[in-house]
């Protein structure tokens, strides 16, 4: 037989590594790693609550990080709040007219299903091929109409069996919120009428809410803001009511406490009773409401926040009224937590800061949500 020499060391080395392995293996007890495996499907998690009207709206829109999202969503059913409303921006999901990235939504939704939360997603924000060129990313004309329906149908259908909440559109009594133009009931209630069939063409079941309203109490007259309650009777005059399967609505305090009583005059909490009203009085008593937006503030120095022990007790007590009213199905709060730090009033909506360490509110919302004491 014939015998090779080896001549060069690092070929010599080469073949008695292998044996200077099984040595290794043989004394030391040593096993190669076992080839990866792709893991189970994790199974939801349930949310312990004795409230199941309490959500919060999550402001994950502008979190990039999964792990982060991740947290969010596991520290809202920690504090034992079933629902949350997230916005989906249209201009995020289809920068370009037919191409559609639903890689954040994907990972938003499928986090929050793993945390057992049920999702209420807003549409709006108009991507920059769907408006005129330096306009508001609010502003749609009813030249685009179908486009915004097209997108609510795709969402829709993507989502089917995931999300089963959407509302079409964010205060669009608003003129910052309509575009920069004297709010126009009719013409939103001409925009439920483009979307809503198309929504439904995606998902029967799928429960359409009209938008939340800003409540105020400025006349349309003014151009900036159109009263809420008179907002939505034009709305039904507009021959709106076929075109949405419940009402979100955004119920503020600013100073007021929570008991202070209801006045069409002026803006507080329960204002929110109020819509309901005008629901009955055209017929759609039966409808619920969601409120999606909701609280009070405790900035150190705005001129609309109370001290953080009133918040706790407005909201604890809010909360608690939430489930004596049977034409209420939801309650939440703005604001979850922001991705970013700072010093402004808006950053004192959060019920969690920015690196996650919980607010007294947090905690006390947790405390009563998971059984302790009501208020």
């Amino acid at each position: 037989m014939k015998r090779f020499q080896i001549s060069h060391p690092a070929a010599l080395f080469v073949l008695v590594l292998p044996l200077l392995g099984g040595l290794l293996v043989g004394l030391l007890g040593y096993q190669p790693p076992a080839p990866p495996q792709t893991p189970a499907p994790l199974t939801p998690q349930v949310v312990q609550t004795r409230n199941p009207k309490l959500g919060v709206h999550t402001r994950l829109t502008d979190e990039v990080e999964a792990a982060k999202i991740a947290r969010s969503l596991r520290m809202v059913r920690e504090m034992g709040s079933p629902w949350i409303v997230e916005l989906f921006p249209w201009s995020y999901i289809q920068p370009e007219q037919g191409r559609f990235d639903w890689q954040h939504a994907d990972l938003v939704i499928g986090h929050a299903r793993a945390q057992g939360l049920q999702v209420i997603a807003r549409l709006d924000i108009v991507p920059a091929w769907a408006r005129p060129a330096h306009s508001s990313t609010r502003y749609l004309d009813r030249e685009h109409y179908p486009d915004y329906a097209r997108f609510v149908e795709s969402f829709v259908r993507r989502y089917r069996g995931q999300v089963d909440y959407i509302i079409v559109w964010n205060e669009p009594n608003l003129a910052f919120e309509w575009g920069g133009r004297v709010p126009d009931p009719a013409a939103y209630a001409e925009l439920l009428r483009e979307v809503y069939p198309r929504a439904k063409a995606a998902n029967p079941d799928v429960i359409v809410l009209a938008a939340g309203l800003a409540p105020t109490v400025e006349l349309p007259e003014g151009g900036r803001a159109y009263n809420d309650l008179l907002y939505l009777q034009a709305m039904y005059d507009a021959g709106a009511r076929p075109y949405f399967d419940a009402l979100a609505a955004h119920a503020y305090g600013w100073q007021a406490p929570f008991e202070q009583r209801p006045d069409p005059g002026r803006v507080n909490f329960r204002r929110v009773q109020f819509l309901h009203t005008v629901m009955k009085r055209n017929g759609d008593g039966d409808k619920p409401v969601y409120i999606t937006e909701a609280g009070w503030n405790d900035h150190p120095r705005w001129v609309k926040a109370v001290r953080p022990a009133e918040r706790i007790q407005y909201t604890l007590e809010a909360a608690e009224w939430a489930l004596s009213q049977d034409w209420l199905a939801c309650l939440a709060f703005w604001q979850f937590r922001l991705p970013w730090s700072g010093s402004s009033a808006q950053v004192y909506f959060s019920l969690v800061g920015h690196d996650f360490t919980p607010r007294p509110i947090y905690l006390e919302l947790q405390q009563y949500a998971r059984g302790g004491e009501t208020p």
